[in-house]
């Protein structure tokens, strides 16, 4: 432990040990095997979560155009859960994981306890928010008369989920900091075949239209917090969650913060960054903008894959920094870059080179094809680069460096939005898909220069520790 504490003493050698057969040893020295096991259940779940959104689609489709515009009203709160539940736990992860590698456990169990006392509060109060002001803020994004109701009746009743729908984000990363992605997997699995069950049950067959999805999805949510719970009470992992050990101290909030916003920040500029994509192809006619979102589906697809390898290995990265293992680090880095790189690569190649048949799985139009084929194109030239974006963010989050990861993360951004503004006056659509090109070529050059930086950092601590130059206590967290 970092300090001395009368109140947790006598259960600091009990309580909070570890169990160490709870979870996958993140200490395996195979690192390409010990990364695939936990990167591979973070695909899967990413993919879930992703598909379980097209499923609702399928099954409100049902009920025709309004009930489909009037659920949609409802991604920016989602989009805004999202972006806090992600900023929260990544800032959670990262505290974990370092901690856990230093063997202070009580010190992880405190990071856990505290970011789920500080996610559920933020939950309540954005669902009073909300809730006071639904019809106002569905009127500013365009409600219709026939819409309004619709949009009410969903948001209203899946508000009551917004809180599970945060403490649910954030137990994820809780999980996976301890290494135990497939639980996390599983639970987001469970969820969603509840979900894909209820859907016809609630929408059809009880006639509940748009209130039975958002009770569908009610019912998803409440059952992974449920698992989540027993997850924690059984002790299946290394961190102990209880009410004794929330911390409010502001120097471990200060920590999860510092490192969680850019991922708040990134999450929410990427909702934005779609609209004024969309804005910025609207011009250009219908076709434009159905080829875009087609390209925009297909680059999703890939960027899905990626960052849950790097999500699912951030535990091996935050664990050997945390036992000062640095030769471990560049090591495990290092597979995981090329891991990446590599599912990149071999993506945007595919992507660029079946880009025709691939297009004719989404529209049957010819001019949607032929502009979905030069769009799908431009925006895959350079996503080979996404691969070196994503670990480089991910070991700067479990590193606990803020400032540079939201250097990386915000790069794209930054990158992109005077981009899609200036560029297609200037060029037309071509401008358009330029953006994407041009934001994902320098952002990989910024995470590249910036990575490469952090290799050389890792050597050099790695041969000060093996010389005996470096203490525990001359590294900063």
């Amino acid at each position: 432990m970092n300090e001395p504490d009368a109140e947790f003493a006598a259960e600091a050698d009990h309580d909070v040990m570890p169990n160490r057969n709870a979870r996958i040893d993140l200490s395996d020295p195979r690192l390409f095997r010990l990364i695939l096991q936990l990167a591979i259940p973070s695909v899967v779940g990413l993919s879930i979560n992703a598909l379980q959104q097209v499923v609702n689609a399928i099954f409100v489709g049902t009920l025709g155009a309004p009930a489909i515009a009037a659920v949609s009203m409802t991604l920016p709160i989602v989009v805004l859960l999202a972006a806090a539940g992600q900023g929260i736990g990544v800032g959670a992860a990262s505290f974990i994981s370092r901690h856990l590698g230093a063997g202070e456990y009580l010190e992880a169990s405190r990071g856990a306890s505290t970011a789920l006392a500080l996610a559920a509060p933020i939950g309540i109060a954005v669902t009073v928010v909300l809730f006071l002001n639904m019809r106002e803020i569905f009127l500013a994004l365009g409600a219709t008369p026939t819409i309004m109701p619709l949009a009410l009746d969903y948001a209203t009743t899946l508000l009551f989920g917004c809180t599970l729908m945060l403490l649910n984000i954030v137990n994820g990363f809780i999980v996976r900091a301890e290494g135990n992605t497939r639980f996390s997997m599983w639970t987001m699995m469970t969820a969603f075949i509840l979900n894909a069950g209820l859907d016809p049950v609630l929408i059809t067959v009880l006639d509940l239209g748009v209130r039975g999805a958002a009770l569908a999805t009610l019912a998803s949510q409440t059952t992974a917090i449920s698992l989540y719970v027993a997850y924690f009470i059984k002790r299946r992992g290394m961190v102990v969650v209880r009410m004794s050990h929330i911390s409010l101290r502001a120097d471990r909030i200060r920590q999860i913060a510092l490192v969680g916003a850019p991922a708040t920040v990134t999450s929410i500029l990427s909702a934005i960054t779609v609209v004024l994509l969309y804005g910025a192809a609207a011009p250009f006619g219908e076709e434009s903008i159905a080829a875009v979102g087609i390209a925009v589906r297909l680059l999703t697809i890939g960027a899905l894959l990626i960052s849950g390898f790097s999500m699912g290995s951030q535990a091996i990265l935050g664990f050997g920094w945390g036992a000062r293992d640095f030769s471990r680090v560049l090591r495990a880095a290092k597979v995981l870059l090329s891991i990446t790189v590599a599912l990149s690569v071999t993506y945007s190649a595919a992507i660029v080179i079946f880009a025709r048949p691939l297009v004719r799985l989404f529209s049957d139009s010819d001019s949607v094809r032929e502009i979905a084929v030069s769009a799908c194109t431009v925006f895959h030239l350079f996503f080979g680069l996404y691969g070196i974006e994503s670990v480089a963010t991910a070991m700067l989050q479990s590193l606990g460096r803020a400032r540079l990861s939201a250097v990386v993360c915000f790069a794209r951004h930054y990158l992109f939005i005077p981009a899609v503004l200036l560029f297609p006056a200037i060029s037309g659509f071509s401008g358009v898909l330029a953006s994407q090109a041009i934001a994902e070529l320098g952002a990989g050059m910024i995470a590249l220069f910036i990575m490469r930086r952090q290799f050389v950092e890792l050597a050099q601590c790695g041969r000060h520790i093996r010389s005996g130059g470096m203490t525990n206590a001359s590294w900063p967290d």
